[in-house]
């Protein structure tokens, strides 16, 4: 846990930041683990805290809120966790009778609105977001805590992920789930752009948000995790992975006593479907992709993919992190994540053959197969050679988003995992498969962030943005910048206070 520094304080440069880099790194993440004496379980239960790096002419200052979340406030004014959070079940108020305390336990737990995974965009305006069917909106600059929002005040979904994707006329996509007697379904969802010449008013605003499409979990009483999806200009891609959420056992953690994380499962026995579907219509395409079974997390135009062991959500608890004993078998539990590239047949009818590999793109070596009517085999081709397995494979990959999102790309970044919590930063080609690093010992870097330089005339002109944490020693946490092409440092912003690792960030360009 850390304290908060809400008003804006001056770091130390060394080297040189970019003069022409003119707005505010905005990061997210757990901050706070315990409230009097109870402590939270789980590492993503921590406190939501957001954080700036405002960047103006070679200058950079740093500041940090507590998120006011309902959870927040509530868990402050009682001195103890009244919430329940994703691996931490709140006990009933020990104020209360022992009857009143007993059937508390059969109360479906309110869903948490600490929003502590990413900073989110809506229509011109920033959300801090989690997996729930909470947001808050925020004010980017001074980091203040605005409005709760009810995405089911809007359309019919009972949650949204915190990783939508934007298009180029400033339509923003996501997920979201929905269940009931018909079954249970995963809905992808659009939120118009903001509106021309329409004076815009201090508020949330979702009006026209709509579902776009409604896909049936193929098993409706074990429907499949998800934590993001994928978008090019014409289709969306969800990957339904054998990571599996048990609802019986959801409507009955309360009873039993356990957390969220504990009813997820990996069920092996389910091959990876991908869905595809038409971005501009809605309409689900007829063909079933199918693979191995696989899971994966952060969405991009490409998947990051593993075999399973022990997922980082199911066994990152902080006594598990905390120990010294056990952290190295922790550690070696956790499965390695590795780029795999994917291709989809987009014209597959009655009349296609059976068994023929149907990728035909030059240089591809992924393969894609009919095995049936209606169903397509598809085997993956690895984006990396050897040398990735000694960085301890990947995670938190990002690209140049703003230019190149659902167009063919050739860098992304992203963070190696030598350790628990990430050790290096990589470049990865993947025409070539080469591999940039930075890697320095006791050093550990946030998800990396692209900047595309004013002028930028290639794909790599720009810089990456990374908050470096160092646990080693006080008050010494630095965000670093590399030019992206040469993957070499450029400078640092040396940060007179102690920073938690955090989840994911945006850059906010500034007029």
């Amino acid at each position: 846990s850390v304290e908060e520094t809400p008003d804006p304080i001056p770091t130390t440069i060394k080297g040189t930041v970019p003069a022409w880099i003119n707005g505010s790194f905005l990061r997210n993440g757990p901050g706070k683990f315990e409230f009097g004496k109870d402590r939270y379980t789980h590492w993503f239960d921590g406190m939501a805290m957001m954080h700036r790096f405002h960047i103006c002419d070679g200058n950079v200052t740093y500041s940090s809120r507590f998120l006011q979340s309902d959870s927040y406030v509530c868990n402050s004014e009682k001195n103890r966790i009244v919430v329940s959070e994703f691996g931490t079940l709140a006990m009933p108020d020990p104020c209360k009778n022992i009857f009143a305390r007993f059937f508390s336990r059969f109360q479906i737990p309110k869903a948490t609105d600490n929003a502590s995974v990413h900073f989110v965009k809506y229509k011109g305006d920033y959300y801090v977001s989690t997996e729930t069917n909470y947001m808050r909106r925020v004010d980017p600059q001074s980091l203040e805590t605005k409005e709760k929002v009810d995405w089911s005040q809007y359309i019919a979904v009972n949650s949204a992920t915190a990783h939508p994707h934007y298009d180029r006329e400033g339509a923003t996509y996501n997920m979201g789930n929905s269940y009931g007697k018909s079954g249970f379904f995963y809905n992808i969802i659009r939120v118009p752009p903001p509106e021309d010449n329409v004076a815009s008013e201090d508020s949330a605003d979702l009006t026209g948000a709509k579902v776009i499409c409604s896909i049936r979990a193929a098993e409706p009483r074990k429907p499949s995790y998800y934590h993001s999806f994928v978008m090019s200009e014409n289709y969306i891609v969800f990957i339904e992975q054998p990571i599996k959420l048990d609802l019986l056992k959801f409507m009955l953690y309360r009873i039993q006593g356990k957390s969220f994380h504990k009813v997820m499962t990996w069920e092996p026995q389910y091959n990876t479907i991908f869905h595809l579907v038409d971005r501009h219509t809605g309409k689900v395409g007829s063909t079933v992709f199918i693979t191995q079974p696989c899971t994966y997390f952060i969405r991009g135009s490409y998947f990051v993919s593993c075999g399973y062991i022990a997922p980082f959500s199911e066994r990152a608890t902080l006594t598990n992190l905390h120990s010294s004993d056990f952290f190295w078998q922790f550690y070696n539990s956790l499965c390695r994540n590795f780029p795999r590239r994917y291709v989809l047949p987009l014209n597959v009818d009655e009349k296609t053959p059976l068994d023929q590999n149907l990728v035909t793109l030059h240089n591809y070596k992924a393969s894609a197969k009919k095995t049936k009517p209606g169903e397509v085999y598809m085997t993956h081709e690895e984006l990396h050679d050897d040398e990735l397995l000694q960085y301890g494979g990947l995670e938190f990959p990002q690209i140049n988003y703003e230019r190149y999102n659902g167009r063919p790309y050739r860098y992304f970044y992203s963070c190696g995992f030598g350790h628990v919590f990430s050790d290096s930063l990589l470049k990865m080609d993947v025409h070539t498969k080469e591999l940039k690093v930075w890697r320095y010992p006791g050093l550990f870097p946030s998800e990396p962030v692209f900047v595309a330089s004013p002028k930028a005339t290639e794909e790599d002109d720009g810089v990456v943005l990374s908050v470096i944490i160092t646990p080693r020693e006080e008050k010494s946490t630095f965000l670093l910048v590399l030019d992206a092409k040469t993957f070499t440092e450029l400078g640092r912003a040396e940060v007179p206070v102690n920073i938690p690792y955090g989840t994911h960030g945006v850059f906010n360009e500034m007029g």
